[in-house]
């Protein structure tokens, strides 16, 4: 009987690769701990180290609606603003 492939979501694999870091524990701990290959936390390991500048190059979610927001309101006033004297104000 053929096993179908396991898939890892991104916050298990950042987890992963963080207690990896930390190093508290041995690859081959860690790999029973989170039923995995040593080799994927190695892995995982790596390619978190390699991408974790782009936490600080991109912004926060949060950043991103508050902007979004902001910009949203002010179409609103100029919308009510358009719809109360009857043109553009500009």
């Amino acid at each position: 009987m053929k096993q179908s492939r396991r898939k890892f979501s991104g916050a298990f694999k950042a987890q992963v690769a963080i207690a990896a870091l930390k190093e508290r524990e041995s690859l081959s701990d860690l790999a029973k701990r989170f039923d995995v290959q040593p080799m994927l936390i190695t892995m995982w390991k790596k390619e978190f180290l390699e991408r974790s500048s782009e936490i600080f190059e991109t912004r926060a979610p949060e950043q991103e609606f508050q902007a979004e927001k902001d910009r949203l309101y002010s179409k609103i006033g100029q919308l009510e603003m358009e719809e109360k004297w009857g043109q553009p104000p500009f």
